[in-house]
């Protein structure tokens, strides 16, 4: 398993290409095709390098325009937005397996922890932005691998920084429900969630990372940044991850101290 650099969907890239091809064929020039569908030329060159998901409009506008009868309108089925980043797909699959979840969050509240209205800040401030239906699509997904927390033959282990905690992404009530909601997700005895201090330097402070272990006793790791994510494998990389994850945890609050600090900051909002 090695790093992948973060590219669009194949679909997409695909059904641009056709719009372009069946553009260029018919002599429409991008600025026309812009004006007929009320989009920029800039937007145009986006969807047809395949960087931004094609969208119906477009598709119709294109296809009565360059005359694909019907062509460019069937892509629509394969338009579908992705559930998930193209680059954590692999490690999606290994996390719907894995027997055993320890992660570290410096910065934010795990994804299997996320309220909705955590989720849906979050995924609204992406940038590029985000069109709706793909911002429901990913909610409905990330929601939806928070089934895996009530599967008591899994452990999971969370342990997150104090500055996510304190750093709400909603208005204050609502992160108040978010913070509750870590407590009731805690409560499980196979599922554990533990707080470090935001005071001083530790291993963690460079970024957040999720240890994995598989049904045949596989070890395996995963880093993600901004636009990309590294699911390794290697024996040596997965080692040094579970040295720093045993350093974090020696920072960390117990999950009963954690709990009650947890209690307090949403009684603080």
């Amino acid at each position: 398993m090695t790093s992948e650099t973060a590219q669009p969907p194949m679909a997409w890239r695909y059904c641009g290409n056709q719009i372009k091809l069946w553009r260029t064929r018919a002599g429409v020039s991008r600025e026309e095709l812009g004006k007929a569908a009320h989009y920029g030329e800039e937007s145009i060159r986006s969807m047809e390098q395949g960087r931004r998901r094609p969208t119906l409009q477009l598709l119709e506008v294109a296809d009565d325009l360059c005359g694909a009868q019907g062509m460019l309108v069937a892509a629509t089925a394969y338009l579908k937005p992705e559930k998930f980043e193209s680059f954590a797909m692999d490690f999606m699959r290994y996390e719907a397996e894995a027997i055993v979840l320890s992660s570290y969050e410096s910065q934010l509240i795990p994804g299997l922890l996320q309220t909705e209205a955590t989720a849906r800040a979050l995924l609204n401030a992406h940038w590029p932005p985000l069109d709706d239906e793909t911002v429901e699509e990913r909610v409905t997904a990330r929601l939806g691998r928070q089934s895996l927390l009530s599967k008591q033959t899994k452990s999971f282990n969370f342990v997150i920084d104090e500055a996510a905690l304190r750093r709400p992404v909603t208005a204050p009530e609502t992160h108040a429900d978010q913070l509750r909601h870590l407590l009731a997700a805690g409560e499980p005895r196979h599922v554990t969630v533990q707080v470090v201090s935001a005071v001083g330097a530790h291993p963690g402070v460079n970024g957040p990372f999720v240890l994995l272990e598989t049904p045949d006793h596989e070890h395996l790791a995963y880093e993600e940044g901004q636009a990309t994510g590294l699911l390794y494998a290697d024996r040596e990389k997965v080692s040094l991850l579970t040295q720093r994850h045993a350093m974090i945890l020696r920072r960390a609050l117990s999950p009963e101290e954690s709990a009650q600090f947890i209690s307090k900051l949403a009684e603080e909002l």
